[in-house]
């Protein structure tokens, strides 16, 4: 048998780091995030900074497939882990993934009372909690350090492009360097980072959409969601496919593409997710996205063909995990 070359932890199956292999070596099990909608708001809807959202974001902020925001927290949580145990099971170990919206903007209390009851619930071993760079107030950080000191904690951080004149495109209402800013805020307590980067944004090329991952493996940062961008119904970025300022990657293409960023991200970097999809109901297009696992299979097969794998051309081979 051929000398695996590429690093001996991603497995034997799998050429880049998967959020799946880091569960099961670290707890021994399969374990799977419980989406939960927590009932927050977010800064660039109210008003606060900005009005109507990010054009991409959904009516249900990005959280199309978590728990319904009218019931309780542990109503939810039963909910939607029933629905995932019929697809895993044997599973018994429960991440909280605070999904929709941003899930750091209210006051300290209230978000106390929300992951608190969430860790209470059987089985759960931690907790992802998605939010932007933008909302991370000093007396949330010191209670965000309290929590990865005693649970399991993932902090999930939308960036979604390095590029900040996109990032005025898509009313994202903060700017590259607040981003670098609240990594920092982060890592001062050592709670690791996931960071979200979009692919296909209105007027990005190709090679925009690698300078933002080349950026991105530059960051003391431990994990990564790499998105398809999904155009939704009902979403502000339909004005903009409308006047042709979006055109849909096709399926080459960002297998393509996936696999030049995967090629320079750290070796030791975990790789959250590499697409995205959305409701079908809702769904404008690529419809192609709706396909996941074959746009996984075909980035595996790329990589074979490529006689490649995560972190093959990275400036920076391992960064810090903790």
């Amino acid at each position: 048998m051929a000398e695996q070359k590429w690093p001996a932890h991603y497995g034997p199956d799998k050429r880049y780091y998967t959020w799946n292999t880091y569960l099961r070596d670290k707890f021994g099990s399969k374990v799977f995030k419980v989406p939960l909608d927590g009932g927050f708001d977010c800064p660039n809807r109210d008003g606060k900074v900005a009005w109507g959202g990010c054009t991409f974001c959904s009516q249900k902020g990005s959280g199309d497939f978590a728990g319904n925001r009218k019931d309780s927290l542990a109503t939810q949580f039963k909910t939607i882990k029933e629905q995932m145990k019929t697809k895993w099971p044997h599973a018994d170990k429960y991440i909280g993934y605070f999904q929709a919206f941003t899930n750091t903007y209210a006051p300290i209390d209230v978000l106390r009372e929300s992951y608190e009851t969430v860790l209470e619930q059987e089985g759960v071993v931690g907790l992802s909690i998605a939010t932007r760079p933008d909302c991370l107030p000093d007396d949330v950080v010191a209670y965000l350090a309290e929590l990865n000191a005693r649970t399991f904690l993932w902090l999930e951080l939308g960036l979604q492009t390095v590029h900040d004149e996109t990032g005025r495109l898509i009313n994202r209402a903060h700017d590259y360097d607040c981003f670098v800013e609240g990594v920092a805020k982060l890592r001062k307590h050592n709670i690791p980072v996931c960071v979200h980067i979009i692919d296909g944004l209105p007027k990005e090329t190709p090679a925009m959409m690698l300078e933002t991952a080349k950026a991105v493996a530059k960051l003391d940062v431990q994990g990564i969601k790499i998105h398809l961008l999904h155009l939704l119904k009902k979403t502000a970025m339909v004005k903009q496919y409308e006047k042709g300022m979006l055109q849909f990657l096709d399926f080459n293409t960002y297998v393509q593409l996936v696999c030049d960023q995967l090629e320079i991200l750290p070796a030791n970097m975990i790789i959250h997710r590499l697409t995205g999809d959305g409701p079908a109901d809702l769904m404008i297009g690529p419809m192609w996205s709706l396909n996941k696992w074959e746009v996984l299979d075909a980035i595996d097969d790329e990589l074979k063909r490529r006689d490649s794998w995560q972190g093959k051309f990275a400036e920076i081979p391992l960064q810090n995990q903790d």
